[in-house]
């Protein structure tokens, strides 16, 4: 299987949920299970985005210095939880804007071939199939495809695109594995990471990926509409902006200029005025994930999950996929062998747990925070289904 390397267990000798917690008010009333859908926000991106509505409330623009400055801090903390630079860091809506970015950015001849996986989320698998139209010739692979599988189909190919975490089994695939061999056959590397940035470490270097998107509202615990795009340096000349608006040319802060030469960073694809709000609160959660350390919060999802997968499957549900170190991410798939998956997200709402039914099954999706007492009630709430 495209498997990414293994999850390494916690160093600190305090569970991460009791010193982070507190940050997360959620926790008071719900047992939150959903950050695969919608994270709920953390205390310091609330706080950050509410110091923002009260400052244009009661001073207008008078601390726009301040409101720009936070662009400049949401890329250089995800630039640090990536290792990239922070000219490498587009601001954007969100992921599906990201990808179409890259998709339709580059410029595509008849004969040209993509490599894509038939299990995306839509997002990463529309703007690749209408390529077809273009003349483009699309490999459909699967995630669970073995590596050898994945070589023979590499020659000739112009790009591939994967995502870092299945949304709907949580398959976690080896990137740093996929990159050499993209990297090996000259192959543009696209990872969709919305499930997977935030919750384990990403390197795109090591991995040799050429762009990345991901939104913010999932394992990176920000709002909504409020995502980040990674374009590396040497790739930025080859793709077009698909999006022109007055800020996307070098000279955009002089208003007289006609000069529609391009930024000389990922600055270029950020068309107009940027969800100044969003990026208070995107910035203050990727703060909360550097400052509590990747390596931590990876290794405290992974065991939460892995608690959970055996515990439904000790109660007789089936697990979608096995819950493995070296695969297993932040989210877990079942099913009851009678009961439907609605009904049974449907009376864990009722008991203040919250779920999502996906395709037949219940996701699970626990985040850093999350204790194991959490896990046990949840299971305890399942048997009573």
């Amino acid at each position: 299987m495209l498997t990414q390397n293994s999850v390494q267990t916690p160093t600190s000798s305090e569970e991460l949920h009791v010193s982070y917690r507190h940050h997360f008010p959620v926790t008071e009333t719900l047992i939150y299970l959903n950050h695969a859908a919608v994270a709920p926000l953390c205390r310091p991106a609330a706080e950050a985005m509410k110091w923002l509505a009260d400052d244009a409330c009661l001073n207008g623009s008078l601390h726009y210095d301040k409101w720009m400055d936070s662009y400049e801090g949401l890329r250089v903390a995800t630039a640090r939880l990536i290792n990239a630079l922070p000219s490498e860091i587009a601001i954007v809506k969100n992921t599906s804007e990201g990808i179409s970015t890259i998709a339709m950015g580059l410029d595509w001849k008849a004969g040209d071939r993509v490599i894509a996986f038939k299990e995306e989320f839509p997002a990463n698998y529309y703007p690749w199939q209408r390529l077809a139209s273009r003349g483009v010739e699309i490999t459909w692979l699967s995630i669970y495809d073995p590596l050898e599988k994945l070589a023979e189909a590499l020659p000739g190919a112009r790009l591939l695109a994967i995502s870092f975490v299945n949304y709907l089994s949580g398959h976690r695939v080896d990137l740093k594995a996929i990159g050499e061999l993209c990297h090996q056959h000259g192959c543009f590397y696209f990872v969709d990471a919305i499930q997977g940035m935030g919750a384990f470490p990403l390197d795109v270097e090591s991995c040799h990926i050429d762009a990345l998107a991901a939104d913010g509202h999932k394992w990176m615990l920000g709002p909504e509409g409020n995502g980040v795009l990674y374009v590396r340096k040497s790739r930025q000349d080859a793709i077009e902006p698909v999006e022109f608006g007055w800020t996307n040319p070098a000279n955009y802060a002089d208003y007289s200029s006609r000069d529609m030469t391009l930024r000389p960073d990922a600055g270029r694809y950020e068309c107009g005025t940027l969800n100044t709000i969003g990026c208070f609160g995107q910035r203050a959660s990727l703060e909360l994930l550097l400052e509590a350390g990747i390596d931590n919060v990876s290794a405290a999802i992974w065991q939460r999950a892995h608690e959970l997968a055996e515990g439904v499957q000790a109660k007789g549900y089936e697990l979608m996929l096995e819950h493995k170190r070296e695969s297993g991410s932040g989210i877990v798939s079942f099913r009851h062998p009678v009961t439907d998956c609605r009904v049974i997200v449907s009376e864990l709402k009722r008991n203040m747990i919250t779920a999502a039914p996906r395709q037949g099954w219940v996701r699970m999706s626990p985040h850093f925070y999350t204790s194991p007492d959490d896990i046990q009630q949840v299971l305890s709430a399942l048997s009573a289904v």
